[in-house]
């Protein structure tokens, strides 16, 4: 009985440590089968970077410059950045990115790495030329160092004619996939879309839909069509979609999808890119493109009137955040190259989804900002109204633009200045009708693979590469984001904010001046001189007063 049970217990033990054998063997096997995963939950995003080659097409650009400076500060290891620049207006390559690196924006890295320029290498490139007017040396210097393509490079102009739309956004797309099946030591390619290259559905998911057309027909027929034949059938074959941008855009990331073969590859769709929401610093923004030069126009009281609906989301997203998703991005798919699903990972960069923001909550904030905060030698007071009536707003840019602009050229040629008002005002009202078509209507993004993103890093990668919108404070961005306009896209110190208040404060005079001046010319030419006229005055006078006088009795009576 004894030994039975010696025995029992001794059986039992060898199963134990043969069990822990079997389970200590199947871990290191894993281990050894599976190193990515195990690397991919460990690595930080900073670590990834480190010792790599990085390329950025549109690195001169608004987003291109964010990235390119977010990239070196908080991934200080990452070895070289190749920017491929072209030469513009007497410069080179060099010299364009010289007197890039020390405008405002790269005062915070310029502090903290003394020698951030060394990793910068300006490559010369054309992408309108074929084989995008790289040198062959040049090519095959790409092509054994890079390591991970940021393609950010694109026109922008939503009214580019076809033909130049299709070279920058579709050509040059294709041209740098080419490119990039020769780079030998490629782990990543992540391209930067738009989330409206498929705003003729009103949902959209994180998916490359089929294109509008065949890319490679439509490029066939473009060689041997004039001009002005393409121009009449623009319109015809982008459909329901608002521009040639949007249009392009989507037949980019159908190329990309036929043409990336095994390369690792990733989508990025941001809606309307924004000033900066903390990184470098708040309101950073550099340009008029989008809804800055609206935001301006509102704020020096040119812009009276605009077409939107004011329930439509603005879906704005700050550029960090669609800087740091795209190098969040990139990350996952590095460290998940060899376990990667076949198909490319679309993020949709959005804020509508979770953190919405209306129009007509945009022109609060935007116009209370400019009253606290005016722009410098404001034409009127900051004030605008948002209209989804065709009529409405016909009449308010007869009244509130054309006649005063009218007004004010005759009263510059009188004082021997060039009339230029009528100008800025044909040119205000050509980029509100670009925006028209994103004003009034709102959409609903999937944003699946974005939130799994967030849910991949690390707290500390969450910190320095927040992407969660969900903590952005609108009033507060809205605020960074036109005081930015001042700073930055404007040069207005804020030492002259006394000077742009009291401007402000004469304009409201001027209008009180002029309000009452007009009252009296309308009593004296057409109510002094009629009996029935002066009847109906005094009938609305007395029953604004009979109003004004049961109000101030039923707020007496409250209290």
């Amino acid at each position: 009985m004894m030994n039975h049970q010696k025995c029992s217990v001794m059986w039992a033990f060898k199963k134990s440590i043969a069990k822990t054998f079997i389970r200590n063997r199947t871990a290191e096997m894993h281990r050894y089968l599976f190193p990515i995963k195990t690397k991919a939950i460990m690595i930080s995003i900073p670590k990834y970077y480190e010792g790599k080659n990085v390329l950025i097409t549109g690195a001169t650009g608004f987003m291109g410059k964010v990235l390119l400076e977010k990239l070196l500060r908080s991934c200080p290891n990452v070895k070289a950045v190749y920017v491929l620049v072209r030469p513009k207006a007497g410069q080179d390559p060099e010299q364009r990115i010289q007197e890039m690196v020390t405008c405002k924006l790269f005062d915070r890295l310029r502090e903290e790495q003394l020698c951030f320029k060394e990793k910068i290498i300006p490559v010369s490139s054309e992408l309108t030329q074929s084989e995008l007017g790289l040198s062959r040396e040049d090519q095959e210097q790409l092509g054994e160092h890079i390591n991970i393509v940021f393609h950010c490079a694109a026109t922008v102009r939503f009214n580019e004619p076809l033909k130049d739309a299709v070279q920058l956004n579709v050509l040059a797309t294709q041209q740098l996939l080419a490119l990039a099946h020769r780079m030998k030591n490629l782990e990543v390619f992540i391209h930067v879309s738009t989330a409206y290259a498929n705003c003729n559905r009103s949902l959209i998911e994180e998916v490359v839909y089929p294109p509008p057309v065949d890319h490679k027909k439509l490029i066939d027929s473009l060689e041997w069509m004039d001009d002005k034949l393409i121009n009449e059938i623009t319109p015809k074959l982008i459909g329901d979609r608002p521009n040639t941008y949007t249009y392009t855009k989507a037949l980019a990331e159908h190329v990309v999808q036929q043409e990336c073969g095994n390369l690792n590859v990733a989508i990025i769709r941001p809606s309307i890119v924004g000033a900066s929401w903390k990184e470098p610093f708040p309101g950073w923004i550099d340009n008029f493109n989008g809804p800055s030069g609206i935001f301006i126009a509102a704020g020096k009281g040119i812009l009276r009137t605009m077409r939107a609906s004011n329930n439509a989301v603005a879906d704005l997203v700050p550029v960090d955040v669609v800087v740091n998703t795209t190098l969040a991005a990139a990350w996952y798919s590095g460290v998940h190259r060899y376990t990667r699903p076949r198909s490319v990972l679309v993020y949709n960069c959005t804020t509508g989804g979770v953190n919405p923001f209306h129009w007509g909550e945009v022109e609060y904030h935007v116009i209370s900002t400019f009253k606290r905060n005016p722009l410098e030698q404001a034409f009127r007071r900051p004030n605008v109204n948002l209209t989804s009536n065709h009529l409405i707003y016909q009449y308010w840019i007869a009244v509130s633009h054309k006649a005063p602009a009218f007004l004010y050229d005759i009263y510059l040629r009188i004082t021997g200045r060039t009339p230029r008002m009528m100008k800025t005002i044909t040119r205000l009202h050509k980029a509100m009708m670009l925006l028209e078509y994103f004003t009034s209507h709102s959409w609903v993004w999937s944003t699946d693979n974005t939130n799994m993103l967030m849910n991949q890093l690390s707290a500390e990668d969450k910190k320095v590469f927040n992407f969660d919108v969900r903590q952005l404070h609108w009033a507060e961005y809205m605020e960074n984001y036109c005081m930015g306009t001042k700073k930055y896209v404007l040069n207005e110190e804020l030492s002259g904010l006394p000077a742009a208040r009291k401007h402000l404060n004469k304009l409201r005079n001027i209008r009180y001046a002029f309000n009452t001046i007009l009252v009296v010319l309308i009593w004296r030419v057409f109510i002094a001189r009629s009996q029935m006229a002066r009847n109906i005055w005094y009938f609305v006078v007395s029953l604004c007063y009979k109003f004004l006088s049961y109000f101030r009795a039923s707020s007496t009576m409250r209290y």
